[in-house]
Order: structure tokens, then C-alpha cells, then sequence
């Protein structure tokens, strides 16, 4: 019988279910070491040590390569895994920094979720790498005579006072003194100059005399303050920002001194100061003198290094404070009504700004298509104009060919005709031209015309007698050009300037789907010079490269001044 009861327990011993059993029982962390396993057997110290052992015996439940793993893993993961003994001490540990480590990717996570939102809810934006920019995809078909409706109603204007916004204007009695500048060159020139003078007022707690329009030497104009803007509503306007005067205070008897005494006039303030070199080096004048000149003011004043709100204020100046007077405007609306009523219904038109006078041409030491007369005269022209840039002209060649590679050069008017054309506008379309006398005539000008036949000036719109009134002042007849090119479809530049970048950037606020083509010039020389393109390849080029140059938003700073690109302080999400 002994006998047969050994050999009936050797059998259950090694019998399946009771294999399992102990393999269950030694991989349970909720059934203690195993010494207290074999301890609460019942069987003595020998059935103790064999329990113990089997508790050290792999699992069979897991293959040998999947048990490594499971080691392996840190001992905080093992106890969630129910792998060990939570209530040993090293799981104890374990646990408490796994507790850390979870509150502080909580932490984090907290920290970064309204950055996180407000990258996911970003308004529509262009990014640009090198000279490539990048813009996000949009659902719409591209248009002729609207940008993408996803790039202009993700942004709004928010450059005017917020009703929240304390005034700190000081008092006649606690203004730092008063300053005076003379806004120098044509009107759009004239224009940054006077935003920039309100915002050095600001900068520095003074009181700013209404700013005087200098004669330009080569605009010989003598426009004055109160001839083209509405001195009334520009003062009022800002009166919440700056102290604005019409003039000189009685109280001060040397008013001949200003622009012609040294001790009256600030000089030598580098191109694009900082707020900082305002404060540190013409405000101390200032409080002293009580009354002093800036000279020159052509761009006195930076746009990164500034205080937003400056920026902002600047904004406020060009785009809510400056109005040109009310027969100006006017006229400009008569002027944008017929170009939209030409054909005898509602039409869309371009407005064309045309840089190609005498003195642009000369000054961009390019060249440009030409008879041996016409480039000698030139040639002539500059040596008289610039004799130190001119030297002997020997240099002059390899120059203008490197920049006419970089996309330097003005655009001629046949040149911007092939990019239009390009770009799908037909014979068709109506534009409104911009420009000074160009160089060259009529002949220069037969590319476009022969293209594009509906090409019409100011002077072609109206009658003499409606232009008489306007002809008083050259910075008039100006205003009338910013304007209908302000209000166009579509607004096309052929070279940079301070008139192209004040209508772009006045288009970005505004915003409506306004769309500006800055001409890629760069492309010209490339494609022009490639005997072996065909039509069909230029006009694809010129299409893909001009999908994000028509005015989509990008960011202000460091690509663009204020003037071009008013987004970063000006603007917000619509």
C-alpha cells in the first residue's frame, strides 16, 4: 500500500493540471515570496524547498525569449504588468517615480496646450525659406482677380485704439518739449516720414509740430501739410496718442533757427534707430532746448527694434489718421468707377504701376534693350548724374548683367505685357496705368499697348477741366494715382518703391481677397534668355512661381518692413 500511495503521488505530481497550478502560483505576485508559499503548504520542510524551487522555474506559460523581455522592463512597468510584488520595497520606489514622472508630463502638458491650440488655430500664413515662400494649400480654383478665400478672411485689422486703452498723452505742462521735421521727397516718402514722427513723439512723451512737406528737388513741389491731408481728423484722430500742434508755440521767438542753427537741430541719427537711441540721445536735447528739429528724417525710425505698440501706432497713422481731403477722394472714386464701367458693363480692372522713367532707368544701372543712340545717351546720362559710380563705365556691363540675374533690374513695359499675358489676362483686360513720363515713349511702350490695347491713364478718364484743380500741386495728381490703385481688382508693380509697398501693404489690411502681383524678375532673365523654352513652358513657370506672390500674408519681421506687410503688429485673427 505504501507503495502504491508513493507511486499514485509521483503520478499527480507530475501530472498537467498540477503543473499548471504550481506555475500559476509562482508567477503570481499576489501570493508572496516563496518561502511563504512553502511555508503555508502544510507538507515540512521538504515539501517547503520543492515548492521554493518550483517558484524560481521559468514560467511555462512563457516562451524563453518573451520572459528576457519582461526582465528587462523597469520595475515600475513590471508591477502595472503585474509582474512583482507591489508591496516589496523596491516596487514601492519604483512607483513613486513613476507618479513623478506622470505628474510631470501632466505638467507639461498643461504648459503647452494653449501654445499647441494656438499653432492648430493659426490664421492662414506664408512662410518663407531663403527667397522661396511657402503657403498652405486652398480648396478654391485660382482667380484671375481674387486671392484664395482661406489667405484673407483669416486676418482682420487691429491697428486702431481698443476702447480699454487708458489715454497718456501728456499736458502742455508735462510734455518733454517739441519736435519738427521737415517730411522730404515725393508723397508716399512724405507719408512714412509723418507715421514715423508721430511715433518718436510717442516714444519720447513729446509734442509734435504738424510736420512741414519739404519742396523735393525733383518733384519741385511746394505742397503743404494742409493741401493733401485732413489736418483736422489727423489731429483728433491721434489726440489719445500724441500731442499734435498746427504750429510753432507763439512763446518761442527763434523759429528762424530751426533747420539753420546747429544747436537747434538733431543730426546724425543713423538709418533705422532703435526706441532706445531716441530716448538716450534726443530726448536729453529735447528737455533741454525744449524745442528741436530732426534732419534727416528719411528713415529715422526701425521696425524690430521698436515696441509693438509703436508699431502698431505707426499703423494706426498710415492707415486711420492720414486722410487725403474729400475732393481728393472724390475724384479718385469717379476715376475707379469708369474703369469699372468701360465696356458698358461691371468690369474688373488691373491698376499698373509703371517704373520706367528716364531717372529710374539711369539710376538702376541696368541695361535695357536699345539702339547704339539711346544706350550712348545713357551712358551719358549717368556719368553726369553718378560720375562715382560711373568711374569709365568699363564695370558697367558685368554689373547690369548680375543684376538683371538677381532680378534687380526694372521690368520693361514688354516684359511685364509676357508675364501678364502669361498668367491668363487677355487683350481684354482693362488697366489703369501709373507712371511718370517712361523712358523711351511710345515706342517703348508699343509691347503693351499692342497686348494689352485697353491701357488708360488719369489724364484719359477725365476731362481738363476735372484735372485743372489737381494740377496746382504734382503731389495731388499723385494721390489720385495711390488711390485708384488702391481701390483696383487687381494691383500689378514692375520695381520696388515706397508707392508699391504703401498699396500692398494698405491691400493686406484691408484685406476683401485684394490681390498684388509682385513680378518675380528674377524668372524673366532666366526663362527670356533660354532660346530652347517654348510658350507653353514659360507660361506654366511663370503661373507656379507667381501662386504665392499676389499679396497672401506673410509674417512682418525680418522680410519686409511695416509699410509692405503690416500683419505681425497691425493685424489679427478675424
Amino acid at each position: 500500500m505504501a507503495e502504491l500511495r508513493h507511486s499514485t503521488a509521483a503520478r499527480a505530481s507530475n501530472s498537467p493540471a498540477k503543473r499548471d497550478s504550481d506555475a500559476s502560483a509562482s508567477s503570481s505576485p499576489f501570493l508572496g515570496s516563496p518561502s511563504a508559499r512553502g511555508s503555508r503548504s502544510g507538507g515540512g520542510g521538504g515539501g517547503g524547498e520543492d515548492d521554493g524551487k518550483d517558484a524560481h522555474r521559468s514560467s511555462p506559460l512563457l516562451p524563453h525569449h518573451h520572459q528576457k523581455r519582461v526582465h528587462m522592463l523597469a520595475s515600475p512597468f513590471r508591477s502595472l504588468l503585474a509582474l512583482e510584488d507591489p508591496r516589496s520595497p523596491a516596487a514601492s520606489t519604483s512607483y513613486r517615480i513613476l507618479l513623478a514622472l506622470l505628474a510631470l508630463l501632466l505638467a507639461a502638458g498643461v504648459f503647452s496646450a494653449p501654445f499647441l491650440w494656438s499653432r492648430l488655430n493659426t490664421p492662414y500664413l506664408c512662410h518663407k525659406e531663403g527667397i522661396t515662400l511657402h503657403c498652405p494649400e486652398t480648396k478654391e480654383p485660382p482667380s484671375l482677380w481674387e486671392n484664395s478665400r482661406a489667405a484673407t478672411t483669416s486676418w482682420k485689422p487691429c491697428a486702431e485704439r481698443r476702447s480699454d486703452e487708458p489715454s497718456d498723452v501728456p499736458s502742455e505742462k508735462e510734455t518733454s518739449g517739441y519736435i519738427f521735421i521737415h517730411a522730404e521727397g515725393g508723397l508716399n516718402q512724405q507719408r512714412i516720414a509723418i507715421c514715423n514722427a508721430v511715433a518718436i513723439a510717442k516714444i519720447m512723451s513729446a509734442t509734435l509740430i504738424l510736420p512741414v512737406l519739404k519742396q523735393d528737388q525733383i518733384w519741385k513741389d511746394q505742397t503743404k501739410f494742409e493741401d493733401i491731408f485732413d489736418v483736422d481728423h489727423f489731429i483728433n484722430y491721434l489726440k489719445d496718442d500724441v500731442r499734435i500742434v498746427r504750429d510753432i508755440p507763439d512763446w518761442f521767438t527763434e523759429k528762424d533757427e530751426l533747420f539753420t542753427s546747429i544747436k537747434r537741430t538733431v543730426k546724425n541719427i543713423p538709418k533705422y534707430a532703435s526706441a532706445q537711441f531716441y530716448i538716450d540721445n534726443v530726448l536729453p536735447r529735447i528737455k533741454e532746448k525744449k524745442i528741436m528739429s530732426i534732419k534727416p528724417f528719411v528713415d529715422r525710425l526701425g521696425y524690430d527694434n521698436v515696441p509693438m505698440e509703436i508699431n502698431r501706432l505707426r499703423c494706426r497713422v498710415n492707415y486711420h489718421a492720414l486722410k487725403f481731403l474729400p475732393h481728393i477722394e472724390e475724384m479718385a472714386d469717379k476715376l475707379a468707377a469708369r474703369m469699372r464701367n468701360r465696356t458698358g458693363n461691371i468690369n474688373p480692372y488691373m491698376a499698373l504701376h509703371l517704373r520706367f522713367e528716364k531717372g529710374m532707368v539711369g539710376l538702376s544701372f541696368c541695361d535695357f534693350a536699345g539702339t547704339r543712340e539711346e544706350k550712348a545717351m545713357m551712358a551719358a546720362y549717368r556719368q553726369k548724374e553718378w560720375p562715382r559710380r560711373y568711374k569709365n563705365g568699363s564695370h558697367l556691363w558685368p554689373l547690369a548683367l548680375q543684376k538683371r540675374k538677381e532680378g534687380r533690374c526694372p521690368l520693361e513695359p514688354g516684359e511685364i505685357a509676357v508675364i501678364l499675358r502669361a498668367l491668363g489676362y487677355t487683350s481684354g483686360t482693362q488697366i489703369y496705368v501709373a507712371s511718370g513720363q517712361v523712358y523711351g515713349g511710345k515706342n517703348r511702350m508699343a509691347p503693351l499697348r499692342n497686348m494689352f490695347p485697353n491701357l488708360v491713364t488719369k489724364e484719359e478718364l477725365a476731362s481738363a477741366e476735372e484735372m485743372a484743380p489737381f494740377r496746382r500741386h504734382v503731389t495731388s495728381l499723385a494721390a489720385l494715382d495711390f488711390l485708384v490703385c488702391l481701390r483696383s481688382d487687381v494691383f500689378v508693380m514692375t520695381h520696388g518703391g515706397n508707392f508699391a509697398k504703401l498699396i500692398i501693404g494698405a491691400r493686406r489690411y484691408a484685406g476683401h481677397r485684394l490681390k498684388s502681383v509682385k513680378p518675380d524678375k528674377g524668372l524673366m532673365s532666366k526663362s527670356l534668355g533660354d532660346p530652347d523654352m517654348g510658350w507653353a513652358s514659360f507660361a506654366e513657370d511663370v503661373v507656379v512661381t507667381h501662386r504665392t506672390r499676389t499679396g497672401l500674408p506673410e509674417p512682418t519681421f525680418p522680410s519686409y518692413d511695416l509699410w509692405e506687410n503690416p500683419l505681425t503688429p497691425c493685424m489679427c485673427k478675424a
